[in-house]
């Protein structure tokens, strides 16, 4: 079994515009593809950082001495560059969302496929877990949980009969979790609330969304003037803040104009959007919901 399928690999690569004596960074290392094809292209004088908060990706660490990896989360990209005496990088990718091993390994909880412990943690030190979601927030947390981070329109449903299910007994398992939620998923739909449901729990277990937002800001300050940000993204909450800042440099609202109307920006996009070919869909369902947007810094 492949660890992971690096999604877009050459465009996403091939974005970087890698400059053989450079220093990138790949924030989302897994199982290594991406970074792979970056250390093909660097020169025996670049240097290529890694960042992966799940313990089980140390295990396809390459044998370089370009490259180090560091396990941690990418929302402390500037803080462990500096302590590696790193204050500008020439390019940074991400490849976001779930890697295809945690979805392949059942006890991680990621899968839909399997009946497995309410965990989704991308990292074991993190204290929330799944289970502690479901069965500890209160009501209008888990509203606000399926409603935000799923985009479930009957979120406050959901969340009532969840708190009235957990009042009987802990909602210990993903199946178990099914069974409460039953009448909410209808077969024709089934596959898909499920997945806006686990989504939902998910970001919320991980921080992701805010995760992100770090991750951007100090992406940002640690790029070098000309720097390429290149980033994949699996669903419009993760699109919608990728292509906001770099279009604005904000999350929320709109930057202030001077005299004449015009706004400063920094970043310049590059190319359009890119989404995979059917090819790469065939041969890799889960790319079918990728976005790439490249950006280079002004």
């Amino acid at each position: 079994m492949e660890y992971h399928n690096p999604v877009l690999l050459h465009p996403t690569v091939d974005g970087l515009n890698i400059k053989p004596d450079g220093i990138y960074v790949d924030v989302t290392f897994g199982g290594g593809g991406h970074s792979k094809e970056i250390l093909r292209r660097l020169g025996p004088n670049g240097k290529l950082f890694a960042f992966d908060q799940d313990e089980d990706a140390l295990a396809n660490a390459l044998p370089d001495e370009r490259f180090i990896l560091i396990n941690e989360n990418f929302r402390f990209i500037k803080r462990f560059l500096r302590f590696h005496g790193v204050k500008g990088v020439d390019g940074i990718l991400a490849d976001l969302g779930v890697s295809s091993h945690q979805f392949d390994v059942p006890e991680r909880g990621f899968s839909t496929r399997f009946d497995a412990e309410l965990d989704m943690r991308m990292s074991q030190k993190n204290d929330l877990n799944a289970y502690r979601v479901v069965n500890e927030y209160e009501e209008q947390d888990l509203r606000r949980v399926f409603f935000d981070y799923g985009e479930l329109k009957n979120a406050p449903a959901l969340a009532r009969t969840i708190v009235e299910a957990r009042e009987k007994y802990p909602i210990k398992t993903t199946d178990e979790l099914k069974v409460v939620l039953a009448k909410y998923l209808p077969e024709r739909v089934k596959n898909k609330i499920l997945a806006q449901i686990y989504q939902a729990i998910r970001i919320e277990v991980n921080q992701e969304m805010d995760v992100l937002k770090e991750f951007i800001e100090q992406s940002l300050e640690i790029l070098n003037p000309g720097g390429r940000f290149s980033v994949i993204s699996y669903h419009s909450l993760e699109d919608r803040l990728v292509k906001r800042f770099i279009k604005n440099g904000m999350f929320e609202g709109e930057p202030e104009r001077d005299f004449y109307g015009n706004f400063s920006v920094p970043f310049k996009t590059i190319g359009k959007l890119i989404v995979p070919d059917d090819a790469e869909i065939k041969i890799n369902n889960r790319a079918r919901s990728a976005k790439l947007r490249i950006a280079e810094k002004i």
